[in-house]
């Protein structure tokens, strides 16, 4: 652009495109004509309802979410995921019972709702994915959005195989009886018997790993793909792509469904158990606290880890749903809200799985008390007097308290010999304490003991597909995490890029479906996100709290708000919030220094799991994952650092203007002021891309000139009376 005190006069036929740090670099304050400079816009396409990703003459306008709810809904569906049923349930029951929640509320208070506002925030404003975010923040820590994309990727392989498996398991429930409701029989010329692999361990159990997974012993044994597992990988794959081709305008209207339907299968099942035998035992073995294991430093790490991953924090998928909110959206009251509604659908799961597993454990007692009561009367009259059964025991229908009283009669008169009688204890206490958690309590636990439901196919049918909508909810999210700082920073096809990304996974994904794959997803879940997740948000909060600074970053909130708020957050992003994530860093990498790296595999001929250690080439693996998924962050860095990377590429959008027609400029030297991240100033303060405060300038006593709104980021003209105001094209 001209640097002299001339009038200018340029027509635009074609595209012109300029960085907004060009257009910037003529404003300075110690120059007052620029206070006269006049910008007209001739041909301007205002639609608000304009679908942004079809294209069009004029500059794309940023797509939005139809209503608040719809927005809430997504933010939910990805944060409320798999993990809600499956683990935290299992760290309930293994870190105290009802007194694991105060260490969990705690620090939901402490990193969670901090850590999940600080990302609602940023994204709101910037209006960017986090590539863009986190290079705008600091360009030297740009590489903190490309991390995420990968780590987004890398969780994307494995967690749709999940989804494969409930859509296996959704399309076997629909007879009766349920094809793992007891063991299959094996049938040879002259005899049928029970198929040992099942006898061994349980009908469950063998379906689980022999029918459906056909798992191999050992991770270095392939046994080539599984073609049951392989479709029902592309179906999931099918699904993804299909809600999010267009974005949040189709993925938007399937959250109604992927988000609410959990909830109405969730309180089915609660009201369903709670009217079988035995539920309320397995709620009451829940909720009974264990205050001393509370005290233990575990417990706390693991309650710091549940929070951080069940917020989907570090991801991306937060701050790119975020983005697409009008600027003056209350993100603050969103934060807390999606915050307590994670909680509270962790403990309506937990009641949900203990009061069926309350349920489970009855059967199984009742089961293990008539087997050994046949045992009791095979030694009547041998081994033990029939005067040492009370009267009014009657061996046709022997409850649980009988069989204790009998047990305990017979363990007092026969000490020494009472081991080698064989009498289990049939203890339901200790059929709850067998804590199991992730595939094994969905599809081995859960699966048994809807077995033993009335209508046990409907039952299914709904877990089932329970378990899809959940984990649709979160590839949603993740998705959107990898899509939308690609597409805000290279500027590609959502479309293309959508399809494209998930036939790179669905062809990566192929190893998930081998008979080995098990292996692989638990690989992929230990060592792909937890740490490089915990470094990327440790960088975030940084970048935002002693980078760009708290002090300002809180003017950008009351700005942008409306209000300031709490100083807790103050405190809580300065100080509390990266103490204690760093202090969680280093217990994780102190606990998987200790713990050899090691996999759960199904031995076929033992029927049963054993560990076993990964082979080299699998060792190298699992440091190849953590390295990979954070390698952007130095990489980008040292970029910076050495000037080899533009500090302005990719950190500020560039401005496309069509049929516009600059009337005028004034001369101006550059200013070198500090930009503000999201509170608009005048350029004399901040040439910054974000919106704010400032008005559109008009030329001086010209109060009628023809004015309109910013380009897509902003450049300082932003009509004030109207935040919300698609981004029109100039």
């Amino acid at each position: 652009m001209p640097k002299n005190g001339k009038v200018v006069k340029r027509e635009l036929d074609d595209d012109v495109t300029e960085s907004v740090k060009d257009l910037l670099s003529n404003e300075d304050t110690c120059d007052d004509s620029f206070k006269k400079s006049s910008l007209i816009v001739n041909d301007v396409r205002e639609d608000k309802d304009r679908d942004a990703e079809e294209g069009s003459d004029s500059e794309e306008e940023r797509p939005a979410w139809n209503s608040k709810l719809q927005y809430i809904l997504a933010q939910v569906g990805f944060s409320v995921g798999l993990g809600n049923v499956w683990r935290f349930p299992y760290l309930c029951q293994k870190n105290g019972g009802g007194a694991y929640l105060v260490p969990y509320l705690v620090l939901l208070v402490l990193i969670g709702i901090p850590l999940f506002f600080l990302e609602l925030a940023v994204g709101q404003r910037i209006r960017r994915g986090s590539i863009g975010v986190w290079n705008y923040i600091s360009p030297r820590l740009g590489g903190i959005g490309f991390a995420s994309c990968v780590v987004c990727f890398f969780v994307a392989l494995y967690y749709n195989v999940i989804i494969g498996w409930s859509l296996f398991y959704f399309s076997q429930s629909f007879q009766h009886p349920l094809p793992w409701h007891e063991c299959p029989l094996v049938k040879n010329k002259t005899t049928t018997y029970v198929e040992p692999e099942c006898e061994k361990s349980s009908a469950t159990t063998f379906y689980w790993y022999r029918e459906a997974l056909d798992i191999s012993d050992s991770i270095s044994e392939s046994g080539g793909l599984n073609w049951k597992m392989t479709v029902c990988l592309l179906a999931a794959w099918t699904l993804v792509c299909l809600a999010m081709i267009k974005g949040i305008q189709s993925s938007g209207k399937v959250m109604y469904f992927s988000s609410l339907f959990p909830y109405v299968v969730l309180i089915c099942f609660l009201v369903r158990a709670l009217l079988l035998t035995g539920s309320v035992d397995g709620i009451r073995h829940m909720f009974t606290p264990k205050l001393e294991i509370m005290l233990e430093a575990k417990v706390w790490r693991e309650a710091a880890t549940q929070v951080f991953f069940a917020l989907g924090l570090g991801f991306g998928g937060v701050i790119a749903f975020s983005s697409y909110n009008k600027r003056d959206n209350n993100c603050h009251f969103d934060a807390v809200l999606v915050s307590f509604i994670n909680f509270f659908t962790s403990v309506l799961a937990t009641l949900v799985v203990f009061a069926v597993l309350g349920f489970k454990a009855n059967v199984m007692n009742a089961k293990c008390v008539a087997l050994n009561t046949k045992r009791i009367v095979g030694f009547l009259g041998t081994e033990i007097s029939r005067d040492l059964i009370p009267q009014h025991i009657n061996f046709s229908h022997v409850t649980p308290e009988d069989y204790r009283q009998m047990t305990d009669i017979i363990r007092g008169v026969k000490e020494d010999d009472y081991g080698r009688l064989g009498l289990d204890p049939c203890n339901i206490e200790d059929e709850l304490n067998k804590a199991v958690q992730g595939t094994g309590l969905a599809f081995i636990a859960f699966t048994e003991a809807m077995t033993h439901f009335p209508a046990s196919p409907f039952w299914s049918v709904m877990f089932f597909l329970m378990l899809v909508n959940l984990g649709l909810g979160s590839m949603f999210g993740t998705i959107e995490g990898i899509i939308t700082p690609i597409v805000d920073t290279f500027k590609v096809r959502k479309e293309f890029l959508t399809v494209g990304c998930c036939c790179l996974a669905f062809s990566i994904g192929l190893i998930f479906v081998q008979r080995s794959g098990n292996y692989f997803v638990a690989m992929f879940d230990d060592y792909s996100a937890t740490l490089p997740l915990l470094i990327v948000v440790i960088l975030e909060n940084i970048a935002v709290a002693w980078v760009y600074g708290t002090d300002k970053f809180f003017e950008d909130l009351k700005d942008m708000l409306g209000f300031s708020p709490f100083r807790f957050y103050y405190y809580m992003w300065k100080y509390i919030t990266p103490l204690v994530l760093l202090v969680l860093l280093a217990a994780s990498a102190i606990q998987l220094g200790m713990t050899p790296p090691s996999y759960s595999a199904w031995i076929q001929d033992l029927a049963q799991e054993k560990s076993l250690s990964y082979p080299g080439w699998g060792l190298a693996t699992c440091i190849s994952l953590v390295v990979m998924a954070i390698l952007p962050v130095p990489v980008v860095f040292a970029l910076r650092l050495l000037n080899l990377l533009d500090e302005g590429a990719g950190g500020l959008s560039a401005v496309s203007y069509r049929k516009g027609r600059v009337i005028k400029e004034a001369a101006c030297p550059d200013d070198d002021d500090d930009a503000s991240l999201i509170r608009g100033k005048s350029p004399s303060e901040a040439p910054s891309p974000m919106p704010g405060g400032s008005i559109y300038r008009k030329q001086s006593g010209a109060g009628d000139a023809d004015t309109a709104p910013n380009g897509r980021y902003g450049i300082g003209y932003l009509m004030a009376d109207a935040p919300d105001t698609p981004e029109s094209d100039l």
